[in-house]
């Protein structure tokens, strides 16, 4: 860490160094990064640190030995707790982001309004529901859990219809290998290269469908019409159902812009803005490019900086 904290501007000036908004493990890493070249920083997170690495049970695909989330979500955020730069402000969440030449202006619910030279969003994403698909028919008002929120015991000798072969499925079963569990998984033809992972998984029938159509919840079943890509129906019967569609960004309102996929593009953003983690794109979404994303962009804002006062 520096010997003494950097400053951008005077304390009359603004709030911090940096704002970072979400506490995932892309925010949490732009913290971290942010206090070891002596950047104050104020992260802001709705939730709790890491909230959805405590949802995941198992990884493979991370540095550092560690093989559930929890263990991983952790860590960070023992780490972050301890770093003497960086304010928590949990359970609080941001109603507006706006940006112009001086600074970014950040405005919670509690109507504080914080200031700094820039801003990271790394609020992410979150999992879509049946009526943000147009190959689901479903009532305006069903809400569906992910997958990764099951639990094992109540999945035991259950069959539960996923919808969608996102990859989550394959970290289900990787979690849960002596589950005994029957997952019916409805996917599109989109879908077809993610069920490559889980098509041997005796504990899973693949059922690439044109559309489905899901009917009422009944009190221990659920059910849907599948019309197959051959065009014949056959209706589906299963103990329970659960997501597996993807994601959409989840963004703050004010001055992020967005594609037409959702996402927010970094290069698009206004020079004080830096987007970070799964909100950039729905190809990089995994914990390890997250983290990385999280501590480039508080370097891009260091550097950034420091040109500024060069300049001036």
């Amino acid at each position: 860490m520096a010997d003494t904290p950097f400053r951008t501007g005077s304390p009359a000036t603004h709030d911090t160094d940096l704002i970072i908004i979400g506490g995932g493990p892309a925010g949490c890493a732009a913290a971290r990064m942010a206090a070891s070249v002596g950047m104050r920083s104020i992260l802001i997170e709705p939730d709790t640190l890491c909230r959805t690495l405590y949802r995941i049970p198992a990884l493979n695909n991370v540095l550092g030995g560690y093989t559930s989330g929890p263990e991983l979500a952790d860590s960070i955020t023992m780490e972050l707790k301890s770093t003497e730069l960086c304010r928590l402000e949990l359970g609080r969440y941001v109603t507006e982001l706006r940006a112009d030449d001086a600074h970014v202006t950040v405005t919670v619910d509690t109507g504080a309004r914080l200031t700094a030279p820039y801003a990271i969003v790394a609020t992410g994403v979150g999992p879509l529901q049946p009526r943000d698909v147009a190959w689901i028919t479903a009532s305006d008002d069903m809400i569906l859990p992910p997958l990764w929120q099951a639990d094992a015991d109540d999945a035991q000798d259950r069959t539960l219809l996923v919808l969608g072969g996102d990859r989550p499925i394959g970290t289900f079963l990787r979690a849960h290998p002596a589950t005994d569990t029957r997952l019916l998984v409805a996917y599109p033809v989109a879908d077809e290269y993610k069920a490559e992972e889980i098509r041997e998984d005796p504990r899973v029938t693949l059922l690439p469908v044109e559309h489905l159509t899901l009917g009422p919840a009944e009190d221990t079943t659920v059910s849907a019409e599948a019309v197959g890509r051959d065009g014949e129906r056959q209706t589906v019967t299963a103990d329970a159902a659960y997501l597996s569609i993807g994601n959409a960004p989840t963004v703050p309102p004010g001055d992020l812009i967005r594609g037409a996929d959702g996402y927010c593009p970094p290069t698009d953003q206004h020079p004080r803005v830096i987007v970070a983690g799964d909100l950039r794109s729905a190809r990089f979404q995994r914990i390890m490019t997250a983290l990385g994303s999280g501590g480039e962009a508080a370097l891009h804002a260091y550097y950034a900086a420091r040109e500024m006062l060069t300049k001036d």
